[in-house]
């Protein structure tokens, strides 16, 4: 079976029609997602809109969850203060107009959508068992991944969240991948990325989009904090809130 994994589109239709334009090319079996689908982009309700019409199942991210879950916010200030500016943006800024962008009936949809899902074998993670909001760096070693992703019933990984994608084989017979992020890529290559799985094997693909028009739609939008939003499409990094972006 060929199994195709598209993570953490962010709200950017114009990275999803690109990246479903080449796995419609290839043709896989079975297309699932990796949650984080609306917020972070200019075109949530599309996005959201498109993965359905699409078909592809997928597992619930933590900035889908966190629309519904306010209560997740004093939780997560108290464990990691250390990100407080981030969680205060996702929770207080971006998420208001992102709900009202969605409306009730799409919010249902994220609702609905399970943690984990299972097929032939390979396991689809937002991020860890058990928890939306940590998930290992590309540089963990060997044990915290055999440690965090070991399941008898899985002999392949794939997950998201950290939005740098990598395939490592660890262990006895383990494989754990990252899909990386299909509309806010943080590893450098502002290319959207994806997982292709194919008899036991997994590769990460790259595919061009237009990041300007998504850059323009940001501001044109007046979606919050556009301007570095936009900055890390372009260049397809990290850029911490409060950065210079020019």
């Amino acid at each position: 079976m060929r199994l195709a994994v598209v993570s953490d589109l962010h709200g950017s239709l114009t990275a999803l029609d690109a990246v479903a334009a080449d796995v419609d090319r290839r043709a896989p079996d079975v297309v699932l997602h990796g949650g984080d689908l609306a917020l972070m982009g200019p075109q949530p309700a599309e996005v959201v809109d498109r993965v359905r019409e699409l078909g592809w199942a997928g597992v619930v991210g933590n900035t889908d969850e966190l629309l519904w879950r306010p209560e997740e916010r004093e939780r997560l200030l108290g464990v990691a203060p250390t990100i407080a500016d981030i969680i205060r943006l996702l929770f207080d800024v971006y998420a208001p107009p992102t709900r009202e962008l969605l409306g009730e009936e799409r919010l249902r949809y994220l609702r609905s959508l399970p943690a984990e899902l299972l097929v032939d074998g390979v396991l689809v993670v937002h991020a860890i068992p058990g928890d939306l909001w940590r998930a290992p760096m590309p540089d963990a070693d060997d044990d915290e991944l055999e440690r965090t992703y070991r399941r008898t019933d899985a002999q392949t990984i794939v997950y998201g969240h950290i939005h740098r994608p990598f395939v490592r084989r660890v262990g006895d017979g383990l494989m754990v991948t990252n899909a990386g992020s299909a509309g806010l890529p943080w590893d450098g290559d502002p290319r959207a990325s994806y997982m292709l799985i194919e008899h036991g094997e997994a590769e990460v693909v790259r595919i061009e989009y237009d990041t300007d028009r998504d850059a323009a739609l940001l501001t044109s939008g007046g979606h919050p904090d556009a301007a570095r939003l936009a900055e890390m499409r372009r260049l397809g990094r990290f850029i911490a809130p409060g950065r210079r972006t020019e």
